[in-house]
């Protein structure tokens, strides 16, 4: 894998705040940015359009992110062809790609964008998505500015290693957001008050086992510190109402969808969200 970073844009506002994000993680890993626009348009197309359809200069941009950050090294790429396409081969050459979840395409109302949607499902890599009205800063907003979410399952190693990573990397400690449920036993008590007793030692239980699942990470990196937060909640629930606080949400992808609970974080995050594909 290349080192560095891939941001999609098309003139849209998330995708300037896309760009803005992708400028920032490249600085704070030194590595290169490349500002990639991809037209459906040939040349000689936009030429006939011309005034009255105008692309977006991928290069103007680029001076603009470069005012504020004169420590960036950044490229243009253009591009003809299908969007969602080109833009997942340029992902398998870089750490991650990122884009605006609304694009240029979209409407009011419409919070994940086909080509945000296209990309987060279908790449191999890490994949970035960035809502409308991220305020971006190095300060995190929190002690725990990076969030990771787990199911019930054993948390996938390149999910949770990209997590900490990240963390590290950033100087913040881990939130380990992990959305549980009640057993099967517990059924039988509805619609009746679940004795306390019980609850207690399910609970004791399911922390105990999420945090011997992350025991080897933690020992990896001894430096990222670790709040491990239990909670009776739906996983879509728990992690949009983390995304308040965080930088950035960390989220594995399971096969070649998004999933019913992954749909709807990215539906109403409040942070950037890296789709990391479990397969990595």
């Amino acid at each position: 894998m290349s080192q560095l970073i891939v941001v999609g844009v098309d003139g849209s506002p998330d995708s300037r705040l896309a760009a803005e994000w992708a400028a920032t993680e490249a600085e704070l890993r030194g590595l290169p940015l490349r500002v990639v626009h991809v037209s459906t348009l040939p040349d000689e197309q936009l030429l006939t359009t011309w005034p009255y359809f105008r692309e977006p200069s991928p290069d103007a941009l680029v001076t603009s992110l470069a005012k504020d950050r004169p420590g960036l090294r950044a490229e243009v790429s253009a591009i003809t062809g299908e969007v969602v396409p080109a833009l997942l081969s340029l992902a398998a050459e870089a750490d991650c790609t990122v884009l605006g979840l609304r694009g240029s395409g979209g409407f009011a109302g419409l919070a994940l964008g086909s080509v945000a949607h296209g990309v987060a499902e279908r790449s191999a890599w890490p994949v970035v998505l960035v809502p409308g009205g991220v305020v971006h800063s190095r300060r995190a907003r929190s002690p725990y500015g990076v969030t990771l979410g787990v199911d019930d399952g054993e948390p996938p190693g390149t999910v949770v290693e990209f997590a900490f990573d990240t963390a590290r990397r950033r100087g913040t400690g881990l939130h380990v957001v992990h959305a549980w449920r009640l057993p099967s036993p517990a059924e039988r008590w509805m619609p009746y008050a679940l004795p306390e007793k019980d609850r207690g030692r399910w609970e004791d239980q399911e922390k105990q086992r999420f945090s011997d699942a992350l025991r080897p990470w933690r020992e990896k990196h001894p430096h990222v510190g670790v709040y491990e937060d239990l909670r009776l909640q739906s996983p879509a629930a728990a992690l949009v109402q983390a995304s308040a606080s965080a930088e950035l949400l960390v989220i594995g992808r399971a096969g070649r969808t998004l999933g019913p609970a992954l749909h709807a974080v990215l539906e109403h995050t409040a942070c950037p969200v890296a789709v990391i594909p479990h397969n990595t």
